[in-house]
């Protein structure tokens, strides 16, 4: 077990570094491509090319895109020095660079917006999880009755909607018909009421998607697993059908899902991007944006990173749930 956690962690690492030398050479290539100098967006269009030339040499875009690399990841481990324009600033380990536009640290920028996305995340994926598990193991066992069919149009329908045409329907009819919540962010150390009452809606939004696609799952591989040899045995032997169910077919029917869910909460980490806009939530989905658009590098290099992370590390601790959950794994 220890060594092949270590040699997922080596892997880990490996991959994150290779994220982020392909994303660090998209953006190399973008002047190449577009015709834009990142160094002249920062300094507006009325500047003379040796203040460009300033701005590109003090933001490290004149060197070579494997030095670039090397600072961006070095920095992040024992800090960076910044020298531009007579002065030197020093950026404390863990060093994401300044931004672009703002000139703030980036790091600063994640440590306030990563408690929003990672509070919307967790809620929703306890009320998916919940929802969706139990609603495919009911519509499984009443397969074909008016429950069952209730429950798969239910999760079509979820299916199918966008996301952002759910959260407008949720904010007409919770917060302006209703009155009943308002979504904002209040930190959970602040008051866990105002944590959970401002987050529900944002939760109920994007449970309602992820749930309906865990529905079907679950309801498909329950009623595969139902009609192996080994649950047909275990109910010949005289098995209650709660240990029947509890016991065997779950542990089965759980594998699959928890492989969904791991790769579901890792992308959802990285940023919900059309949720988090359409409650006004200022999650690390805005800090992408702002990013993209504004081909802030250090934001782009910073969200990407820690989103290739939360995949990684939330499918490494999927993988060492198989073996606890069904007896058949076992990791060599």
């Amino acid at each position: 077990m220890l060594a092949y956690i270590v040699r997922r962690l080596f892997a880990v690492v490996v991959m994150l570094l290779v994220v982020t030398l392909v994303t660090l050479s998209i953006f190399f290539l973008i002047p190449k491509m577009t015709g834009s100098d990142p160094a002249a967006m920062f300094v507006g269009k009325q500047a003379d090319p040796a203040s460009i030339e300033g701005i590109r040499q003090k933001l490290g875009l004149d060197e070579p895109i494997l030095v670039q690399f090397w600072h961006f990841v070095s920095g992040i481990f024992v800090g960076r020095d910044y020298t531009g324009g007579g002065d030197t600033i020093h950026c404390a380990m863990p060093c994401f660079g300044y931004s672009f536009r703002t000139e703030q640290d980036v790091w600063t920028m994640l440590v306030d917006a990563f408690p929003v996305t990672l509070s919307m995340v967790i809620g929703a994926a306890a009320l998916w999880l919940i929802l969706g598990v139990s609603t495919g193991v009911i519509s499984a066992l009443k397969r074909g009755t008016i429950i069952d069919r209730a429950a798969m149009i239910t999760a079509l329908a979820g299916v199918s909607l966008p996301i952002f045409f759910t959260a407008m329907l949720a904010m007409l009819v919770f917060r302006t018909q209703l009155k009943w919540v308002d979504a904002s962010y209040t930190p959970i150390t602040e008051s866990f009421t105002g944590w959970f009452g401002g987050l529900l809606l944002p939760w109920v939004t994007l449970a309602f998607l992820y749930a309906a696609m865990y529905a079907r799952l679950t309801r498909a591989t329950m009623l595969e697993v139902l009609g192996e040899d080994y649950i047909r045995t275990a109910r010949a032997k005289g098995l209650s059908e709660p240990v029947v169910l509890g016991k065997h077919a779950m542990r089965s029917t759980m594998t699959p899902i928890l492989t969904i869910f791991g790769m579901d909460l890792g992308a959802l980490v990285g940023g919900a991007i059309l949720t988090e806009t359409a409650f006004s939530l200022h999650g690390l989905g805005g800090l992408a944006i702002k990013g993209v658009s504004e081909r802030d590098l250090p934001l782009i290099l910073a969200v990407t990173l820690i989103t290739a992370a939360c995949v990684v590390i939330a499918n490494l601790v999927v993988d060492l749930l198989y073996a606890v959950i069904d007896p058949r794994v076992r990791l060599a």
